[in-house]
């Protein structure tokens, strides 16, 4: 992947009266209307450029990316629905500077460009320069404590990554059985909230913003998981089953994301794998 700096484009005058007709009067605009109004070209790629190639094929903005990571993180959204933002929101849109018909990318990029910032020690540079603009605004002032860690934005999106993947895996499983041999998926599979939790894709639904609701629902989704393999691993299961690929996916995932200790009796105690600790 390339880039060639080159100026954001100002927004596309159809969306700008679209958004001026939605949030005339005392309607406040958009969280990413406002930043591009007040703050206009905020994250220019030259600013990224050194973490990407000057030759091959050309990618998509990198001061964009900055933008969309940080409307995406305030805003608690996984890469698909960011990526569905980009394309389907005028908001994004218009803080972009796309057109109406632009297809905006495909998500894989976000994680691409996530990648290039850390790999080059860029994750302070966004930070460095909304700090910069706030600033030039007299919205900050100079030396006061505004400062924090970047690389939060980009763990925190990880994060939700991370839990729509393991989340999406168990309904793909679940999908998987009833599709093969719904009759063993009625007899052996009857969990309470199943039916609630995984009837549609996890990217369509909003995931919780709270750490503590997010750890909540990596265990639902684990217990899920490991209960969804131990019926499947069980004597009187067809074994044809477990050779799904569906199956072997989400047990991939969970050995990924999970280790299970003993805890008190015959349980077992699930937790979640921390990279640094854990080696995930």
């Amino acid at each position: 992947m390339s880039v060639q700096p080159q100026p954001w484009p100002q927004p596309d005058p159809q969306i700008a009266a679209a958004v001026r007709a939605m949030y005339s009067g005392r309607r406040e605009a958009p969280l990413a209307v406002q930043v591009r109004d007040r703050l206009g070209e905020l994250f220019p790629d030259a600013a990224f450029a050194d973490g990407f190639g000057r030759a091959g094929k050309p990618g998509w903005s990198p001061g964009r990316l900055a933008l969309v990571t940080v409307l995406q993180k305030a805003a608690n959204l996984t890469d698909r629905q960011a990526a569905d933002e980009v394309r389907e929101n005028l908001s994004w849109k218009y803080a972009l500077g796309l057109a109406l018909e632009d297809p905006g990318f495909d998500h894989s990029v976000l994680p691409e460009f996530r990648s290039r910032v850390v790999a080059h020690g860029m994750e302070e540079r966004v930070l460095d320069l909304l700090l910069k603009r706030l600033r030039e605004l007299g919205l900050v002032a100079a030396g006061g404590n505004q400062r924090t860690d970047s690389t939060h934005i980009v763990a925190a999106v990880r994060e939700l990554n991370r839990l729509e993947l393991v989340g999406e895996s168990v309904r793909a499983a679940l999908n998987a059985l009833a599709a093969a041999c719904p009759e063993w998926v009625d007899q052996a599979l009857v969990v309470e909230d199943w039916s609630r939790r995984y009837a549609d894709r996890i990217d369509t639904w909003r995931l919780p913003s709270s750490k503590t609701k997010q750890d909540e629902l990596a265990l639902h989704y684990a217990k899920d998981g490991y209960t969804l393999l131990e019926a499947l691993y069980a004597p009187a299961s067809p074994a044809w089953l477990r050779e799904l690929p569906a199956m072997q996916t989400l047990r991939i995932v969970l050995v990924q994301n999970y280790t299970r200790t003993p805890g008190g009796g015959a349980r077992l105690r699930i937790r979640r794998r921390e990279r640094a600790e854990d080696g995930g």
